[in-house]
């Protein structure tokens, strides 16, 4: 134990968190055979202690009441041998992360943390994975997946400026070249794939009257401003490519009969 350590600020209380975090993972996983043998079932109540210094202890509880800290669970060795390790680890884990909490939240009270503080290391601790988390593969799974909802979500950011289907035309291939010039071949493939996924509500093929499928090409007319599927209007995406202003059949027709 490291008794007289006080962290007083939100900052040195964050850190002292860090520190017994790091130490706790380091048990669970680095040091997992040492510490899966320190923990006899045939011993008294042991306990997981982390310290500031990221180092980790399996010890009995402290002798004194009220302890000098909030105590980690008790016990954590008599279940060793009646469960699957990593079932056992995760356990352990997960009544670890609560202690971190715990202690990191005593120091809050001791200290008189106001609301403003209380929020400001919560969302300090909150914004790292959990021992759990770390133990069990999920951190990594859930950065993976952060990752590609970030960047999912800053197309979507981008598509969701355009919020009708008229607006939208004006970021795809179909634009007149002087909006091109403002996306490179990157942006126009990331805005491609997010039409593709977007919904467009209520709109409907001027063609055929029926919805839009996201699995289906959809092309919007310059002149009346009109989505059609593109096999209503014998348009390929290939084609599509090609065409610096789109004119749906009625405006191209109307156009002829003018001249």
């Amino acid at each position: 134990m490291e008794p007289g350590y006080n962290p007083r600020t939100v900052e040195e209380v964050f850190k002292d968190f860090k520190g017994r975090r790091a130490g706790l993972i380091k048990a669970l996983t680095t040091d997992v055979e040492d510490f899966y043998q320190q923990c006899d079932p045939e011993k008294e109540n042991l306990c997981l202690y982390g310290f500031p210094s990221e180092q980790w202890e399996v010890n009995l509880p402290a002798e004194e009441v009220p302890p000098e800290l909030p105590e980690p669970a008790l016990g954590i060795n008599f279940a060793r041998n009646g469960m699957q390790e990593k079932d056992w680890l995760s356990l352990v884990a997960v009544h670890s992360d609560a202690w971190l909490l715990s202690v990191a939240f005593y120091f809050g009270a001791r200290f008189g943390y106001d609301k403003a503080d209380r929020k400001r290391l919560f969302n300090m601790i909150n914004d790292l994975p959990t021992v759990f988390e770390v133990v069990t593969g999920v951190a990594k799974k859930q950065q993976k997946e952060k990752t590609s909802v970030s960047n999912h979500s800053s197309n979507k950011s981008k598509s969701n400026s355009k919020a009708t289907p008229e607006t939208q035309v004006k970021l795809s291939k179909l634009q007149p070249k002087d909006e091109e010039e403002v996306f490179d071949d990157g942006d126009e493939e990331e805005e491609e794939e997010d039409e593709d996924e977007e919904e467009h509500g209520d709109t409907l093929c001027g063609a055929c009257g029926e919805h839009y499928a996201a699995d289906e090409f959809w092309i919007c007319c310059d002149i009346c401003e009109k989505w059609f599927h593109g096999k209503c209007v014998k348009i390929t995406p290939a084609r599509a490519e090609h065409i610096k202003q789109y004119k749906c059949p009625s405006c191209s027709n109307n156009k002829r009969a003018r001249t």
